[in-house]
């Protein structure tokens, strides 16, 4: 860890925080989700440089050791797929490879589409890729008390939060976003009642990487992580008759909760997915969760590292 190496940039008006090791002409860049920050691609940016590749990890404006936006209820996904060619441009850097999870899948898919000749190739991690419109993911079919749905409503996460501290906030979210099912409250309850304080850490998740993640999000609170992905959900980002021309990867844990949002898991196997991105290479691993590149981090860097060496 003590090799990677940190910087700010002045992207769009803010100072970005962007992780980065190694050193060559091939470059990939890793694009976090919530309730993860560069932090969470650690492994996979070890592994890049040791294999005499560039690893580069923002910190998505609004996260972690990144400067907050003004207004950040008028936040779009587009905000981010800006600040990420502002930041290749910075970097100069002409073209990369995207390694996307969680929301960042859509940002990164945004880009891929908008961007075609900036990118190499993309990879995605928990959710599948799927054509830059609303109505890609039907909210309206999820349960009312699913923690995406509570959380769209302004003040109510922030109200739940503010019962704990930032530590326990992360800590509570890992836990639940490490189940299969769905995180589901009840009307008498908030998403954080759902986790029991007795309940232990993943065995790969360690204290010092809770104390890791806690001071990034101490340090950017939650506000903006709230406001996008949740409340944002694909404002202004629709492209009509989008498909991904580039190589690409989905890697999904088959205990992922996220194949149970509605239509996903037919989508990949079926191969429906194929249809909006026609080069893509499906890879499921059966123990697999919602971190995997954190729980099985050995495995999704050779996954890595060989998509990368083949599409060079």
């Amino acid at each position: 860890m003590d090799q990677i190496e940190h910087k700010h940039l002045h992207i769009n008006g803010l100072k970005l925080h962007v992780a980065e090791v190694g050193t060559g002409p091939i470059v990939v860049v890793f694009l976090h989700g919530f309730p993860e920050i560069w932090y969470s691609w650690r492994h996979q940016m070890i592994a890049v440089a040791k294999a005499e590749y560039r690893a580069i990890a923002p910190d998505w404006r609004g996260y972690g050791l990144s400067e907050q936006p003004p207004q950040i209820e008028n936040a779009s996904y587009l905000d981010l797929v800006d600040d990420l060619l502002a930041i290749l441009d910075s970097l100069a850097i002409p073209k990369a490879f995207l390694v996307s999870k969680d929301f960042g899948v859509l940002p990164a898919n945004l880009f891929t589409v908008l961007h075609p000749e900036r990118v190499s190739g993309l990879i995605t991690m928990g959710i599948p890729l799927f054509p830059p419109v609303p109505s890609a993911i039907r909210f309206d079919l999820l349960p009312k008390g699913f923690y995406v749905i509570r959380w769209q409503e302004p003040g109510r996460a922030e109200a739940d939060f503010g019962r704990f501290d930032t530590k326990t906030v992360v800590r509570n979210i890992y836990i639940l976003f490490c189940r299969s099912e769905l995180q589901v409250a009840g009307d008498d309850q908030e998403i954080m009642d759902l986790v029991d304080p007795a309940n232990p850490l993943p065995s790969w998740f360690t204290e010092e990487d809770l104390d890791a993640y806690s001071a990034l999000y101490h340090n950017s609170g939650f506000s903006y992580p709230l406001q996008m992905p949740y409340r944002s959900w694909m404002r202004e980002a629709i492209v009509k008759d989008a498909k991904i021309e580039v190589p690409a990867m989905l890697i999904m844990g088959e205990k992922d909760y996220a194949l149970k949002f509605p239509g996903f898991e037919d989508s990949i196997r079926s191969g429906k997915v194929k249809e909006y991105a026609p080069d893509l290479e499906v890879v499921l691993m059966p123990e697999g969760i919602h971190f995997v590149q954190e729980q099985l981090p050995d495995e999704i860097n050779q996954l890595l590292l060989n998509f990368v060496a083949k599409h060079i």
